[in-house]
């Protein structure tokens, strides 16, 4: 059973009641990530996610997790390029407690001077672990190859420097932008009393808000069609390309995701097929889309020997040729559709999948998601369908291409 509310400040409920489990996932998700930051702001939306947790005017750090261990529940964030997501889970019994402790971190964090300078040296530190992964700055080449400096190509981690100089004031009128009212989603997922939810929520946060209008958020960003490379003497090369896609509210986008499930998406699709299995180019390649509110992409990536770094990105380009010209077979189509639909399925099991997807569809679409109609249209796919979305989508002419790794030149392509 799904429940929703819409409050007069704008604030959005969104409550799935899942019987015969035991546990909720409750989560505060505010429609804002890097895409919304200007330069001298990048990584102020994942600096904020820290920084909440440091202490409030009721409780100090080792009180939110002290409190949060005593009840047997747990609580964490995250930022991505669009929202930032605060959430718990919990057993059943605890839930309208996990949501105190939300609003408390939410509305009274205090942002201690002190407290904020310590983070910083926490998040300088998690910025070196990213670098140090090769994947990790292999996509955000990518992202700036596709999207520019700014926007959607802009990390979520932002550059150190931004990081050693953000203020509390600086935090401030960020919040004051975009954590309002009408920007965030409360979504609850579990076996809970929608009564007793609406309840809490209407208690910790509905007349809590003082922030009501959200500021203009960036729109479409213009793709391009650079070809980045960075330098670092490494054991691999990591290629990266990117292709438009279509946005988390296209009718397409399912269409779209089964074309990449047989492109790249699993062991049995073309490219582990053609370029691991047949020709050994490389250990892990796949494929997979990324929606976002007003567009998407489609990315593809190699982890391959640095000699043979070109001839594996020219066979992956002449199997996108091949994807296009040829289309799918009806044995791919079927098995495509079947694992897209499986996988939506199995996510039902999780609560915390649940208030992330219920709570995300509330945010982009502003209506209930309904489980019953994503499964109908799973099953109405159609071949044609898919091969109309590989038509649209995997277009060579606007490609960008990124590559890391011990080579001192740009992919050939």
């Amino acid at each position: 059973m799904t429940y929703s509310k819409r409050y007069e400040n704008g604030l959005r409920l969104i409550i799935e009641k899942m019987e015969g489990l035991f546990s909720v996932s409750a989560g505060v998700i505010v429609g804002t990530g890097s895409i919304n930051e200007s330069p001298a702001e990048n990584g102020i939306s994942h600096f904020i996610e820290h920084c909440v947790f440091k202490g409030t005017e009721k409780r100090s750090a080792f009180e939110i997790s002290d409190y949060i261990d005593g009840i047997g529940a747990s609580i964490n964030a995250f930022t991505s390029k669009e929202i930032t997501c605060y959430y718990t889970k919990s057993t059943s019994e605890h839930a309208n407690e996990t949501l105190e402790v939300l609003s408390d971190i939410f509305f009274n964090s205090k942002f201690d001077k002190a407290e904020l300078e310590k983070e910083k040296g926490v998040i300088l530190e998690e910025i070196h672990m990213s670098e140090d992964s090769p994947e990790d700055v292999l996509f955000d080449m990518l992202s700036e190859s596709f999207y520019g400096k700014t926007g959607l190509g802009q990390t979520i981690l932002g550059p150190a420097s931004n990081i050693r100089h953000f203020t509390k004031k600086d935090v401030d009128d960020y919040m004051d932008k975009y954590y309002t009212a009408d920007n965030v989603v409360i979504s609850v997922a579990g076996n809970v009393d929608v009564k007793e939810i609406e309840q809490a929520v209407d208690l910790y946060f509905a007349k809590k808000f003082t922030r009501i209008k959200c500021a203009n958020k960036t729109g479409v960003v213009q793709t391009q069609t650079n070809n980045l490379y960075k330098y670092k003497k490494i054991e691999q090369a990591h290629v990266g390309l990117a292709m438009p896609s279509f946005s988390m509210t296209d009718d397409r986008k399912d269409a779209l995701n089964v074309a990449s499930i047989i492109f790249g998406g699993g062991m049995s699709s073309r490219l582990f097929q053609k370029i691991r299995e047949q020709m050994g180019l490389a250990y892990s390649v796949y494929s997979y889309l990324s929606a976002y509110a007003n567009q998407g992409v489609i990315e593809i990536y190699a982890g391959v020997n640095p000699d043979s770094r070109d001839k594996a990105t020219q066979k992956i380009i002449e199997e996108i040729k091949r994807l296009k010209d040829e289309g799918i077979t009806e044995q791919e189509f079927l098995r495509g559709r079947e694992q897209i639909k499986s996988s939506f399925i199995m996510s039902r099991e999780s609560t915390s999948s649940q208030m992330l997807m219920f709570g995300k569809y509330m945010l982009y679409m502003n209506e209930e998601f309904s489980v019953e109609q994503k499964i109908k249209d799973f099953e109405r796919l159609t071949k044609k369908q898919v091969e109309s979305a590989i038509e649209q989508s995997f277009d060579l002419s606007q490609m960008a291409c990124a590559t890391f790794g011990p080579k001192r030149t740009a992919l050939k392509v």
